[in-house]
């Protein structure tokens, strides 16, 4: 296949595909009801009937909570490919393994090693332990610095859901005339 070629393929099929989108949007335009009504343009709260303006400017806690969750969300991805590396790293240890079966997980976790292959039993048991004994340390590093992290943002204050802009400091009385009380 030449460069032209799959250039091509890849025009064609963007094409194909802005088209399935495009008439499918224009079939709808035509195809559906048009029967505007005040009720029907009034902003939807729940099924309660709207108080207040529609548009209303949300707290900047809303937005640090939702990204830290982010954050934290896409870091756990990154346990997946570990677990898989650590799981087939441990059952290269287990006795009871069969010499293909075993041979099959560690050329899917390394690649094939043909020197270890006359071995009796399972060859690659040393090699396993030192693999999942590495993923173990380094999921353990990772996972620690994500608590450090995590700890930073608490101690800062950022998880607090309340928090005071200018701290008072404790035992300090405010006095009628400062709380605008005396006349």
């Amino acid at each position: 296949m030449t460069s032209t070629s799959l250039v091509a393929y890849l025009v064609l099929f963007a094409v194909v595909g802005f088209l399935f989108l495009f008439v499918a949007l224009l079939l709808g335009r035509f195809l559906r009801a048009n029967d505007p009504t005040t009720e029907k343009m009034e902003p939807y709260e729940c099924g309660e009937p709207p108080v207040g303006a529609s548009f209303v400017r949300f707290d900047l806690r809303f937005y640090v909570i939702a990204l830290v969750f982010l954050i934290l969300d896409v870091e756990i991805a990154f346990f997946f490919p570990w677990a898989t590396v650590f799981g087939k790293a441990t059952r290269l240890t287990d006795p009871n393994l069969s010499q293909s079966a075993a041979t099959a997980t560690f050329e899917g976790l390394v690649g094939s090693r043909e020197s270890d292959a006359d071995k009796e039993g399972n060859p690659w048991v040393d090699d396993a332990v030192t693999l999942a004994r590495a993923s173990l340390v380094d999921m353990a590093v990772f996972f620690g610095v994500l608590l450090v992290g995590f700890a930073y943002v608490w101690k800062r204050g950022d998880l607090d859901w309340v928090r005071a802009d200018s701290p008072r400091p404790p035992n300090v009385a405010i006095s009628d005339e400062t709380a605008g009380g005396g006349c």
